[in-house]
């Protein structure tokens, strides 16, 4: 991933570039250095793989990734339309490398990469899913501003009026995997319709029902038990947007509520709405192992 940082140079055999070396102005290799060099040599020459040194710098762009905020391709567009600035100044050149000192600002917020930090959020009714509304309506982040020190991020969106499960993290790794179509991030809701859900359409929901973007289907799709005959269970793989009110209103229903009762494995239990936890060390490790 890291590019080495070029090694001092070599010491020369021919008596054209002795004479370099050995003017006054040239400078001395020492020892030491001779000892780095050839041992570095004799590495490469054995097909070793090449060292990574550390850079007090590193491009912008990976800057954005690592800070869990989109994909190495996706900040260069980011960069390119002049929503980030480094030190107060909007930067739009691709290859600018963020020192240890700068400051970097996307969207009107602070980018820090330290600790890992993952948490877990039991979103209530009303909040927005962005980092800052111009129109001052309520924001997920206002709701974990204290979790830690370090910039969060939201996985995924969550529409205003639909609550319950949401994962904050500046682990970029962790939240391309959790995005991502292949990984399949596992949510289970629990619905509320206007009406009572008849079985042949429950059955629908599994079978496949066409939307506007394609065909999709859920992976189960139960009623509740012990509830009322418009509450139903409903789990899906899918990232797409608003998927699930499109499903049902497909098939002639409007959802009243929608609550996201589990996550990539992670529940609700013991996680009043409006507050978060963080991660256990167990559970961060079940996400990173999971396929």
């Amino acid at each position: 991933m890291r590019t080495p940082k070029k090694t001092g140079a070599a010491p020369k055999t021919n008596s054209s570039r002795t004479k370099t070396a050995t003017s006054k102005d040239a400078p001395k290799v020492n020892a030491r250095d001779k000892r780095k060099y050839i041992d570095y040599k004799i590495k490469v020459k054995k097909g070793d793989p090449l060292p990574s040194f550390r850079e007090d710098a590193i491009r912008l762009n990976k800057f954005l990734s690592n800070a869990g905020i989109c994909s190495r391709r996706e900040a260069d567009v980011l960069i390119n339309t002049g929503v980030v600035s480094i030190n107060g100044v909007i930067v739009t050149e691709m290859g600018y490398k963020v020192k240890p000192t700068d400051v970097v600002q996307y969207d009107g917020q602070t980018i820090t990469t330290g600790t890992k930090r993952y948490v877990l959020l039991n979103k209530p009714k009303g909040y927005i899913t962005t980092l800052d509304d111009p129109r001052g309506r309520k924001t997920v982040m206002t709701l974990v501003s204290k979790a830690c020190r370090e910039q969060i991020f939201p996985v995924g969106r969550m529409e205003r009026d639909t609550t319950g499960l949401m994962l904050f993290t500046n682990d970029g790794d962790m939240m391309k995997k959790l995005l991502h179509p292949r990984y399949h991030a596992r949510k289970i809701y629990h619905i509320e319709t206007n009406k009572a859900m008849s079985r042949e359409d429950l059955e629908k929901m599994t079978r496949g029902v066409d939307l506007e973007d394609g065909r999709f289907r859920a992976e189960e799709a139960s009623f509740v038990e012990g509830g009322r005959s418009n509450e139903i269970g409903v789990e899906i793989k899918s990232g797409k947007n608003q998927v699930v009110r499109r499903l049902l209103e497909a098939l002639g229903y409007e959802v009243v509520k929608l609550d996201r009762v589990m996550y990539a494995g992670l529940t609700k239990k013991d996680l009043p709405r409006g507050y978060y936890r963080h991660l256990t060390e167990q559970e961060i490790a079940f996400l990173k192992m999971s396929k």
